[in-house]
């Protein structure tokens, strides 16, 4: 049994959490809002008052929230990560956030004495509900060693990528491929409705063609229902399509239809539905199309 806290008890953070108790580890979480921490506390983990007081005989420390700010603000300051978890402590970040940031806090963290790994995640909601996450690791390799077991208790695909803030690169490549994948999937949907086509049988037959995926596994029946309760929201990919436009440009590459896409999920937000799921991209595409 290992110590573990979890700093971040969201639409993720929530459901690994459990996950982490039902692997036998000892998991007390913090969050922002108590309802969250209460429910923890009802599936059998324990509650903290303070980011401090959930890391201070933590072995692990998780944190998943919504971005570089947020992740900077746990683990700087007197009441931070950094400064209240014991030496030698873990710290496995699973935000998704900017690489550049991930690397210049996991370095502090080291300075401080503790491991640091960066770990996004990709699964969604339902991904974390089954532990069967994919998680990017970057990081040294004693520490994605160390590790490991903890993440094998909410993950199923688990790689090492390199080191701090490739975890973040390599899940900001997972965010442009989805987001147009939303896109591509949108306009289908669209185009077949328009020609009075049966959406179920069309999309039963697409998925097990070149054009199947798991979009549109997982999200071709919230369009066709014009379901877009969030299980991962809009808001959160427009700030990584934000990391991955921004790190392109840094880097002197161009990503011409991410910068598109990037584009039209920005608009969404900006037209209220930063709160829906990602599929929700689906009403702007729908809507420039004269369709609801």
């Amino acid at each position: 049994m290992t110590n573990i806290a979890v700093i971040g008890l969201g639409i993720m953070g929530l459901p690994m959490a459990k996950n982490l108790l039902k692997a036998g580890h000892s998991v007390t979480g913090y969050n922002l809002t108590p309802d969250r921490i209460e429910e923890l506390v009802a599936a059998g983990g324990l509650g903290a008052a303070d980011i401090a007081d959930a890391v201070k005989d933590a072995d692990v420390v998780i944190t998943m929230v919504p971005d570089s700010p947020d992740v900077a603000a746990a683990a700087q300051g007197e009441g931070g990560i950094i400064a209240n978890a014991r030496k030698g402590a873990l710290w496995i970040d699973a935000s998704s956030i900017r690489p550049d940031v991930a690397k210049e806090l996991a370095d502090e963290a080291v300075a401080a004495g503790l491991r640091a790994v960066d770990a996004p995640v990709s699964g969604g909601e339902q991904g974390a509900i089954d532990a069967a996450l994919s998680i990017m690791v970057g990081g040294t390799s004693e520490d994605f060693a160390a590790a490991l077991p903890i993440l094998e208790s909410v993950g199923k695909t688990i790689v090492h990528v390199g080191p701090a803030g490739a975890g973040q690169t390599v899940k900001a490549a997972n965010q442009l491929i989805v987001a147009v994948n939303i896109q591509a999937l949108a306009e289908a949907i669209i185009f077949l409705e328009a020609f009075g086509v049966d959406t179920d049988a069309a999309l039963k037959v697409l998925g097990g063609g070149l054009a199947g995926s798991k979009v549109l596994d997982q999200k071709g029946q919230k369009m066709l229902d014009r379901d877009f309760a969030p299980g991962f929201r809009l808001a959160l990919h427009n700030k990584d399509m934000g990391i991955i436009t921004a790190a392109a440009r840094q880097a002197g590459i161009t990503i011409p239809l991410g910068a598109h896409v990037a584009q039209l999920v920005g608009a969404t937000v900006q037209q209220g539905d930063g709160g829906l799921d990602h599929s929700g991209l689906f009403k702007l595409t729908a809507g420039l199309a004269g369709r609801s």
